[in-house]
């Protein structure tokens, strides 16, 4: 006597899922780097984030549905030399003596993780670290609010949005990686970088 088995019903992927780079994880850094020339500071920013040794391809600021944020260290323990390296990165530089600089990424990601999360950039002169900080969490987590449908006054200030985005239910997550820097008192250049590292 044999046991009748049902099938299984296998869906093949469609083509663009089959060809698709969808990254699977994410890491934050950052760093600051001073040199004489602009390019090696730039370099030298890139190796204190630990992305130096990646070609880098700068994207913009969507996060796939799923994506797992993963600790600094063991983003930069899956890098390879020479990898081709997507990244949201955000660079400020400047060579004027006590200038100050800064370079943020924010992150705002859904409750429902079918939905894509938003990471936003920005970079300028004379922001503190917390204004920078506050900065880019708000501008990740008002274009998420405003793709869920989630009802705000943009001309509020951001602990009042904050607090409607919470109650709404639809927002898991907001946090910010920011690099502030002091213009080198003698002219070298100084840049500050911050960058979402994604992995496939």
């Amino acid at each position: 006597m044999t046991r009748a088995t049902k099938a299984k019903t296998v869906t093949a992927p469609s083509s663009a899922e089959r060809f698709a780079l969808i990254p699977k994880t994410v890491f934050f850094t950052k760093g600051i780097g001073r040199h004489r020339n602009r390019l090696q500071s730039f370099e030298l920013a890139l190796r204190r984030a630990g992305i130096e040794k990646c070609n880098l391809v700068r994207v913009s600021s969507i996060l796939p549905p799923n994506c797992k944020i993963i600790p600094r260290q063991r983003g930069l323990d899956r890098l390879a030399p020479g990898q081709i390296t997507f990244v949201v990165l955000a660079e400020a530089g400047t060579n004027e003596p006590s200038r100050m600089v800064g370079a943020g990424i924010g992150l705002a990601q859904p409750t429902n993780g079918k939905q894509y999360g938003y990471i936003s950039e920005h970079h300028g002169f004379g922001m503190t670290e917390k204004r920078l900080a506050d900065m880019v969490e708000d501008m990740a987590a008002s274009m998420l609010a405003s793709t869920l449908g989630i009802e705000f006054d943009p001309e509020t200030d951001y602990d009042s949005r904050k607090e409607i985005y919470r109650m709404s239910g639809k927002i898991v997550r907001t946090r910010a990686c920011v690099q502030t820097a002091e213009g080198h008192k003698a002219g070298l250049w100084t840049t500050a970088i911050a960058g979402a590292v994604f992995l496939l």
